[in-house]
């Protein structure tokens, strides 16, 4: 499982010209399923998300987490985290889990957000979403689940 997260002054998604997901200050989270992820994974990169300190304190260092300003999470779906692009012109998705697999994984991971007291907000999994956001700082990083790491 992979997410990217990004820190973010505002963030929305809208499907068929229709908001379905917005917040204020906080983290766009984009969330990738492959093969053999499961709820262990999505509560881990959770966990990862909830307590990142990417958030400056008075003294300009990154101390702060989420919880500490108020902030929100935006979380979209995006089985393009796991293209590969090594061969060709055309990525390949065949890393990517398929929806039947993905779905819980991805709603595990929301409803662990949920759990640690976050303001989540989520796309549509599947739609064709366009996403809008002001990446603040800018600060994006790209976490993996345990059993991603190694590989």
């Amino acid at each position: 499982m992979r997410v990217v997260i990004q820190r973010c002054k505002q963030a929305s998604v809208t499907v068929n010209e229709e908001i379905v997901g917005q917040i204020g200050k906080g983290l766009m989270v984009l969330v990738g399923v492959t093969h053999g992820d499961t709820v262990e994974d999505a509560r881990y990169l959770a966990g990862k998300v909830a307590g990142i300190r990417i958030f400056e304190d008075d003294q300009g260092k990154m101390n702060l987490g989420l919880s500490d300003i108020g902030g929100q999470v935006l979380s979209v779906s995006q089985f393009t985290l796991y293209g590969d692009c090594r061969k060709g012109k055309r990525p390949s998705f065949i890393e990517a889990a398929r929806p039947e697999a993905a779905i819980p994984v991805y709603e595990a991971f929301n409803q662990a957000l949920q759990e640690q007291g976050l303001d989540v907000e989520t796309g549509i999994f599947g739609a064709d979403m366009d996403v809008s956001l002001t990446n603040w700082g800018p600060v994006t990083l790209i976490v993996d689940s345990p059993a991603r790491m190694t590989e």
